[in-house]
């Protein structure tokens, strides 16, 4: 079903725009917000349905490290392979490795695979610390308005009350602390629509430029990716099941 949704979604968008560039930024808020979503869900989703045989596991002789990150990286490899065999496919036969944006799309498709892995992270962090189910998914939908629309309202609020200060250093680690933010101007300065950027993306590219701040970007992403299985890894040694 999810290759199945990108791969009629990034279908109709070429379809109907005719410009591989103008689809290639509708299907950017497309991954910015589903990626996230769905990665928070399923991962959610997965990881309860499967605690009885997780616990089965656990009574084999089999490290704890190996089961968890095992189990997670399989259920995050699938939604990775969908989303990008979605996406890749429509494009490819529409020649995008031919035009002048395919280093854009290929960018377009590692933020989505890093943002699911990110926010799938997220999903195990949530549901191995918390029992409840309910509360689960409760933290779960939580954590995905926060990073996508309460976060940018609260740093824009935070802005507006303190216009009167220098704040391009406040902005600069703000958008570094939401992995959503970052994906968005990692995608906007590779395509280089400054009209969309705003007033944190207009910042990091005067700090940074297009070049530094695309490779900054892809540091922060990676770091963000990274520390979900790490801190998967930790608890998976220290929780008592």
């Amino acid at each position: 079903f999810y290759f199945l949704f990108f791969f009629t979604i990034s279908t109709g968008l070429i379809y109907f725009s005719g410009d591989l560039a103008k689809s290639a930024v509708s299907l950017m808020n497309i991954i910015l917000f589903l990626c996230s979503l769905i990665g928070l869900m399923f991962g959610t989703i997965y990881y309860y349905n499967s605690k009885e045989f997780i616990l089965l596991l656990l009574a084999q002789p089999i490290s704890r490290s190996s089961i968890f990150l095992g189990h997670f990286l399989g259920m995050n490899f699938s939604l990775c392979l969908a989303f990008t065999l979605g996406t890749l496919i429509p494009f490819s036969i529409s020649g995008v490795f031919y035009s002048s944006i395919w280093m854009s799309f290929l960018i377009l498709i590692i933020n989505g695979i890093m943002l699911t892995t990110i926010f799938s992270g997220f999903s195990y962090l949530i549901s191995m610390k918390n029992d409840n189910k309910l509360l689960g998914f409760g933290l779960s939908i939580l954590v995905w308005l926060f990073f996508s629309i309460i976060y940018d309202g609260l740093l824009m609020t935070a802005l507006l009350m303190l216009s009167d200060y220098p704040l391009e250093n406040f902005a600069l680690v703000s958008v570094m602390l939401n992995p959503i933010d970052v994906s968005r101007i990692l995608i906007m300065l590779n395509l280089d629509i400054s009209a969309l950027m705003g007033y944190t993306g207009a910042i990091f590219k005067r700090f940074f430029g297009s070049g530094l701040g695309v490779g900054l970007s892809f540091g922060l992403l990676f770091v963000w990716s990274i520390l979900p299985i790490y801190l998967i890894k930790r608890v998976a040694k220290k929780k008592d099941f």
